[in-house]
């Protein structure tokens, strides 16, 4: 340790110190409204505040401050029901895990936010407001996908008591620090160029060591990407850094004969700067459920193609999962990427929600991947994600959750429900109009499965989405929609449900299903142009010039002509 140097366990337990000290801080003006005036709530928001005198940066400083001290003791309140598991449903218990995890991951991100808005009273830089932003956005997630889990835990209604209400009141106070931060440390965006080319690429520029991997892994990413893999002494913006190779091979010949052992095997809480630890899983259908944590960052998995390397599952809401654990393949540490796979649960239309991937990593990545199932088939959970040429394959909702994810250039396939039953593409779940999430489906395609293709007489009736939460957002832009989408487009969720406060957009759609002549008339559906569809391309909804140069994955940054 160089000398003058504060170990890291003191520096944190001096920064908890200085959180806790500062919650009984205060002097006795009374809050003033007008900063209040901004947020959803403006009675509760100047009930929690401190009485003192302040702007929107102490305000917010302190609504962090008590979120912090929300979370920590909730996952007290959560840890306390788990030690007693053996009075619970093995579906109760299992929604306790979930919100055990999500608990966690809410310290964790409010943590780093609160670093970044006690170190300045003024906007941040773009890209540290949205990596801000974008965790506070994930935090309103987990509460709503922890309550949502209680609640569907059937028979547990003194854990649905003892839990909904903190849940309820944390929401709250979670939901003010982000309307603070969005007025405070937000900046106003300035536009980028609507139209542009193919996005810019370039890999890490800190000359990394040659590692020695099998040609044919080396060939096939490649071939997929047509980039160089590994970083070159020389640096250059065609290649990609690696820190180490390992092999999934079923038959012994590689490092490993599991993907959980060799993700197990990846070292913790790497830099996006050390290079990718990759893991090449050879050809074969592999029965596990992968699920790779919030230390395991920075993770390449690539595979011998779609159909090839195959995982798969088939746990489901009707055989006692949650919707959030009932997924094959599980993804938490940011910087996650995967190529050449395909990633099932076969679980079955009978079952309802069974979960494929469920993707809560941010600054994450699919490429050349297919996602098979039939309700809820992907799970873009939270945070920033990035698919290109995929196929995702389903019946209802299939393409859910609550990220800010861009789809590209992907194979969007519907399939023949259960009768009665409808197709929905998409069911977004934004809760709150300040988060910065939604779904972007640019320049893909949109046509039936094998089998509803087959079966056109079932009369199955096939919906771009439907408002799964209050701020529903989706937008479908450049895309070819064959004739199987409804004329109406969108179906509503209950009632008038979200019909107001949703944001459903369509852009230069084209395809039989594209015309908007009978489109649902909903005060949230809207026809745009190509400045408001801007606003949905990748380099502006995640920033996609930033990050994704580093993971090789070719990309459209905005619209093209």
């Amino acid at each position: 340790m160089a000398a003058g140097t504060i170990p890291a366990a003191t520096a944190a337990a001096a920064f908890y110190f200085l959180i806790l000290i500062s919650l009984y801080i205060t002097t006795s003006a009374a809050p003033t409204g007008s900063e209040c005036s901004s947020t959803r709530d403006p009675s509760y928001c100047k009930s929690v505040l401190p009485n003192q005198t302040g702007n929107v940066y102490s305000y917010g400083r302190s609504s962090f401050r008590k979120s912090l001290s929300a979370s920590q003791k909730f996952l007290r309140l959560v840890e306390k029901h788990l030690r007693s598991r053996s009075s619970l449903t093995v579906p109760a218990v299992r929604a306790l895990e979930d919100c055990q995890l999500l608990a966690g991951l809410n310290i964790d991100y409010l943590t780093t936010s609160f670093r970044a808005v006690n170190s300045t009273s003024r906007t941040l830089p773009e890209m540290k407001a949205d990596d801000v932003q974008s965790l506070l956005s994930a935090i309103l997630t987990n509460q709503q996908t922890c309550l949502d889990g209680i609640k569907a835990t059937a028979g547990s209604w003194s854990l649905k008591n003892g839990l909904s209400l903190p849940l309820a009141a944390d929401t709250k106070l979670y939901s003010l620090s982000l309307a603070f931060f969005t007025k405070g440390w937000v900046p106003k965006k300035k536009k980028k160029p609507t139209w542009k080319a193919a996005g810019r690429h370039g890999g890490f520029r800190n000359g990394r060591m040659s590692l020695k991997m099998s040609s044919r892994a080396k060939a096939i990413y490649e071939t997929a990407t047509r980039r160089n893999l590994l970083q070159a002494d020389d640096g250059g913006d065609d290649q990609i850094a690696v820190r180490d190779i390992v092999v999934v091979s079923q038959d012994g010949s590689g490092n490993f004969t599991t993907i959980n052992e060799a993700v197990a095997a990846a070292p913790n809480n790497s830099a996006p700067t050390d290079g990718y630890f990759l893991i090449f899983v050879s050809a074969g259908v592999y029965e596990e459920y992968v699920s790779i944590a919030k230390n395991k960052r920075y993770l390449m998995m690539i595979g011998d193609g779609i159909n090839q390397t195959v995982v798969t599952g088939n746990r489901s809401v009707v055989d006692g999962w949650t919707t959030f654990n009932s997924a094959t393949f599980a993804v938490v540490g940011p910087g996650f990427v995967a190529v050449n796979m395909t990633f099932r649960n076969t679980a079955g239309a009978i079952k309802h929600q069974a979960v494929a991937v469920r993707n809560g990593a941010d600054l994450s990545t699919f490429y050349l991947c297919s996602f098979e199932a039939y309700q809820d088939t992907l799970y873009t959970h939270s945070l920033r994600q990035f698919y290109r040429d995929c196929d995702i394959y389903g019946t209802v909702d299939f393409i859910f959750g609550n990220a800010a994810v861009v789809f590209q250039n992907c194979n969007i396939y519907p399939r023949l429900p259960m009768s009665n039953q409808f197709n929905a593409i998409t069911a977004q779940g934004r809760t709150d109009p300040n988060q910065n999430t939604g779904t972007s489906i640019y320049n893909c395609r949109i046509t039936a499965a094998d089998d509803l293709a087959n079966n056109t007489g079932a009369g199955v009736k096939t919906f771009l989405g439907r408002p799964w939460k209050e701020y529903s957002r989706t937008v479908y832009m450049q895309s070819f929609m064959d004739d199987l989408i409804n004329p109406a487009g969108w179906r509503a969720w209950d009632g008038d449900f979200a019909l107001n406060t949703s944001y459903y957009a369509e852009f230069g759609n084209f395809g039989p299903g594209s015309n908007t002549s009978e489109r649902v008339n909903w005060p949230g559906f809207h026809l745009i142009n190509d400045t408001d569809a801007g606003n949905f391309t990748a380099g502006n909804f995640v920033l996609a010039d930033d990050w994704l140069p580093q993971t090789g994955v070719p990309y459209t940054s905005g619209l093209t002509d």
